[in-house]
């Protein structure tokens, strides 16, 4: 099924995609890797506040290259989202709802998804020149000392995403194996 969708993305529209699902998201999403995820991991540890309400948002797992003239950034391609399974139930619980990346996730990150209501998306690996035209606006708000890693605030049109986990813990890496194997 194909669904267009706004974000920050509430859970009532989280609850209704369900793996296998094309969607293309329209609004505000953040960007995060590793060390920003290491840090904000470390913020909540000593009780600080994170450089962003995690409430209703989604985090895309990427670290763009630098910006053509007259763009807001370069290729955009997805990180393995298994780098940031350590943290991801933590931000989960805080409310994040949405997460893009591409690769597995670990069994604690698929609970967290379900407890909360949450849903995982894939990007297309090795499409992020392809993914960057979908990006309107890019601006760093925090650990820009981090380069690539920095986190930022993208604006998105109709960026195409698929989705792996849903809210019910479906997971089309499973599903699409079996699928395939009746084949």
């Amino acid at each position: 099924m194909e669904q267009h969708i706004k974000a920050p993305l509430d859970r009532e529209t989280a609850k209704q995609l369900r793996a296998g699902d094309y969607v293309y998201i329209t609004g505000t999403i953040y960007t995060a890797r590793d060390a920003a995820h290491k840090r904000m991991y470390e913020a909540l540890e000593q009780g600080e506040p994170l450089p962003m309400e995690m409430e209703g948002n989604v985090i895309y797992y990427m670290g763009p290259s630098p910006a053509r003239e007259g763009r807001p950034i370069g290729s955009a391609g997805p990180t393995t989202a298994s780098r940031m399974d350590k943290y991801a139930p933590s931000l989960l619980d805080l409310g994040l709802v949405g997460m893009i990346g591409k690769g597995k996730r670990s069994q604690a990150v698929q609970e967290a998804i379900v407890r909360n209501g949450a849903v995982y998306f894939a990007a297309v690996g090795g499409a992020g020149a392809l993914l960057a035209g979908s990006i309107k606006a890019s601006e760093v708000i925090a650990y820009d000392d981090l380069g690539t890693e920095a986190i930022r605030r993208l604006e998105v049109e109709d960026f195409p995403v698929i989705v792996v986990i849903d809210s019910e813990g479906r997971n089309l890496y499973e599903t699409a194996i079996k699928e395939y194997c009746k084949l």
